[in-house]
């Protein structure tokens, strides 16, 4: 690989956002999409709901609107959630154009509802829908000749000069070279942060790099105390990280305890339909009453065709634990499954940073509030990667490039204490879920303000002294976006939507938003 690159638009990330807005720019445009892994894996590819739009009679935007603004615990962006919730139907028109094909039932869209939802309005494709929306995105990306894949490929830092960003540092991870890449526009669509705690949905790839990267840089950061814990993640000690889709408890499945009694009903009148915070402090709650590990989700009383038809991901994965789903009850237990908050952009996903653009998760639009609604990210992804490339298109051509120094590796040797890395990763994802974790408390923030704030000094101690990898760039985005997190969970002294603190029960009213700033 060369050393230096030159291009107009930079995008960090092929998520659904990065592939969107790369194929929604202009075809002048010389495009560089940086994959971390390969091309395909991230959040989106495994997201098995679906995308929420009003495409039936019975619903209507007024609707759509209303049930978002009740999951984010009335804290969205009603600007932003009006702009996202009209343009939901042509997102789903667009995706059909790019060759996505949703499930139809006599031939219209087969809606399915989910948490916090109060009308059928979740177009999806079986329970693969991020899978088939990857694959379609993908064939287009990779029949557009201005428009470069570089994969294995890790971000270390903006090119950032006067408030101003001309690019990033990017790691070939083949080679362990770090190059330049120039860019007159730069677009983190790099996803969320979740990987900062022990227990997640999430890939290996989450691990909050564009929002480290863009505090680091002066960007500022809203809302980071909110993480979305999912309530249905498969117990199983090698399933690792595979998610029960929300969809199912819109089909109707219950949550029970061992003994086979269900509980929801104590918790909310929704029941398994309210909304995720609810749901996963119901769980949690529970099984810290009771000692339990896990709790279980019932859909035995559907036929097994209908299951098999329905979620044949889900059912074909629990088959291979010895989990027959028709007849048997299915261990679930809550993880960490999606950053509300993130880098701060307005409706064309500007930054506050000039040239720089935040889509995707690793954004904070203002649309989720204090609790994303089901279904409403990837419709995020497609609606505001889509406005940042009008943007982008508008005025690419008439930014300035900057040149930067090549990367400086002389001073610095090859590490011989990985097992250092190795050891502070764990203990952040430890101290995450323990003390930062669905349910909180004063004493337990600090204490892990304390520890993480020892942590970065040692991690800064190391990566001043050895050449960087993945690992190392890894662990000091996964250090500072839990900083970033405990800091923002200190602020709100409030519990609102995801953000549960025991010292402070009531909501104040007062606190809009969190911002951190460098």
């Amino acid at each position: 690989m060369e050393s230096e690159f030159n291009f107009d638009v930079l995008i960090i990330g092929t998520g659904s956002a990065g592939l969107m807005n790369a194929l929604q720019l202009d075809d002048k445009l010389e495009v560089a999409l940086i994959a971390k892994d390969k091309i395909l894996e991230g959040s989106s590819y495994y997201a098995q709901g679906g995308i929420s739009a009003v495409l039936d009679k019975s619903d209507n935007f007024s609707t759509h609107i209303n049930d978002t603004l009740i999951a984010g615990d009335q804290l969205g962006n009603i600007k932003a959630i009006e702009f996202m919730v009209h343009e939901a139907p042509h997102s789903i028109s667009l995706l059909e154009d790019y060759g996505v094909e949703f499930t139809k039932k006599n031939n219209h869209y087969h809606l399915t509802t989910e948490g916090g939802h109060t009308k059928r309005r979740v177009a999806h494709i079986a329970d693969r829908t991020g899978k088939y929306v990857q694959d379609g995105l993908k064939d287009k990306v990779l029949n557009k000749s201005n428009i470069s894949i570089f994969e294995d490929s890790i971000a270390v830092d903006l090119l950032t000069k006067n408030g101003v960003c001309y690019g990033a540092y990017i790691l070939d991870k083949k080679t362990n070279k770090v190059c330049t890449f120039n860019a007159k526009n730069t677009v983190l669509a790099t996803g969320g942060a979740s990987k900062v705690y022990l227990y997640t949905s999430n890939p290996d790839t989450s691990t909050g790099d564009g929002i480290a990267m863009a505090f680091r840089s002066g960007c500022k950061v809203v809302n980071m105390e909110f993480t979305q814990f999912h309530p249905t993640c498969l117990y199983h000690p090698h399933a690792k990280s595979f998610l029960i889709t929300e969809a199912m408890r819109g089909e109707g499945a219950k949550l029970r305890l061992p003994n086979g009694d269900l509980f929801m009903k104590k918790y909310d009148d929704r029941e398994e339909m309210a909304p995720r915070d609810i749901v996963a402090r119901a769980i949690d709650a529970e099984m810290k009453i009771n000692g339990f590990d896990h709790v279980y989700l019932d859909i035995t009383f559907k036929e097994k065709k209908w299951i098999e038809k329905r979620f044949p991901t889900i059912n074909e994965k629990c088959k291979s634990f010895g989990i027959d789903i028709s007849k048997d009850y299915i261990p679930v237990v809550p993880a960490a499954h999606y950053t509300c908050g993130g880098v701060d952009t307005d409706l064309d996903a500007k930054t506050s940073i000039k040239n720089l653009y935040a889509i995707g998760e690793v954004a904070h639009t203002g649309v989720h509030g204090a609790n994303r609604m089901a279904s409403n990210s990837l419709l995020e992804c497609i609606v505001f990667a889509k406005s940042c490339a009008i943007a982008i298109n508008k005025s690419a051509i008439k930014n300035q490039k900057e040149t930067f120094k090549p990367w400086d590796a002389s001073r610095v040797s090859a590490s011989k204490e990985m097992v250092v890395v190795k050891h502070l990763w764990d203990e952040i994802r430890r101290l995450m879920w323990n003390f930062v974790g669905i349910v909180r408390s004063d004493k337990r923030l600090y204490l892990a303000q304390k520890r993480l704030e020892q942590i970065q000094i040692e991690i800064n101690d190391y990566y001043s002294k050895y050449l960087v990898n993945n690992d190392l760039i890894e662990l000091r985005n996964l250090a500072e976006t839990a900083s970033i997190i405990v800091k923002s969970a200190l602020l709100r002294q409030e519990s609102r939507g995801l953000h549960y603190n025991e010292d402070h029960i009531h909501k104040n009213q007062v606190l809009e938003n969190t911002e951190i700033e460098k």
